[in-house]
């Protein structure tokens, strides 16, 4: 018998790095799992991370998040935890060597584009290989993302 899933409440985003996608041009993502600490699990079900200045780099063969925002989690007293920490990235051995060889060759770079819970209610990181845009490619992005819009209200208008 198959079993069809339902959407789990569990599987919500905890923070998104909307940003990202306008700033980088994505070329490859990578789901990888994230090392944090109880009060850390609790402050992100609160919603209120931020990854916008955020970036994962490679340092002693490990993948790490660096300048995340995890509030501190109010209720957790002497036992907090330190907001901008570093966070380790749990990713398979082959997946570091294929990421470390991109960024490195081509010049690329490690953009977390979100953090959300999944089915089993673990906190994973979407990660994305991009490069950074040009000015001339954003103002190339804006366009296309207002005519899509015009369009949209121009379909939606005449039926």
């Amino acid at each position: 018998m198959n079993q069809v899933r339902k959407a789990d409440p569990n599987s919500k985003v905890a923070a998104e790095n909307r940003k990202a996608r306008f700033n980088y041009e994505v070329l490859d993502t990578l789901e990888a799992g994230l090392v944090l600490s109880g009060t850390e699990v609790k402050s992100l079900r609160g919603g209120h991370a931020n990854i916008q200045e955020s970036y994962a780099s490679f340092e002693g063969g490990e993948v790490w998040l660096i300048n995340s925002y995890l509030p501190e989690y109010l209720q957790a007293n002497r036992f907090n935890h330190e907001p901008r920490r570093r966070r380790k990235l749990l990713v398979s051995k082959r997946e570091m060597a294929r990421l470390s060889q991109s960024i490195e060759r081509e010049g690329m770079t490690l953009v977390p584009l979100k953090i959300y819970f999944n089915d089993r209610g673990r906190a994973k990181l979407l990660l994305a290989v991009a490069r950074g845009k040009k000015l001339h490619d954003k103002r190339q992005t804006e366009k296309q993302r207002d005519w899509n819009r015009e369009k949209g209200r121009l379909l939606k208008e005449r039926g």
